[in-house]
């Protein structure tokens, strides 16, 4: 079981620079530290894909001469439920249809 283990660590840190690939005690460290990095990117993946559609839709929004927590305000007015992905992906795709949810937007308001 010792053996396994060891070889299951070892493995994790298989193309790990030096000694970290190879001597257990380092690989260890090494698998551990790199298994919170990996936790906490999945959390700083969340944040920053949401910090670039809010900023898809803040240019967007720019460009259709609103701002963004008010185009915000009033979507949430007009009772439109998209969410900022959906809303970033139409910024790009079609803006002829984001412009029309803007319209709507400002109308609720």
């Amino acid at each position: 079981m010792t053996r396994k283990r060891r070889n299951k660590t070892l493995k994790l840190a298989k193309g790990y620079f030096g000694s970290k690939s190879k001597h257990f005690k380092m690989a260890k460290q090494a698998v551990m530290k790199s298994g919170q990095y990996a936790y906490i990117g999945r959390k700083q993946k969340k944040r920053d894909f949401r910090k670039l559609w809010i900023t898809r839709i803040s240019a967007a929004c720019k460009i259709n001469g609103v701002n963004y927590s008010t185009f915000m305000n009033g979507l949430k007015k007009a009772g439109i439920t998209l969410n900022r992905k959906m809303l970033s992906e139409i910024a790009i795709s079609d803006p002829a249809g984001f412009t029309a949810i803007v319209e709507k937007a400002k109308a609720a308001l």
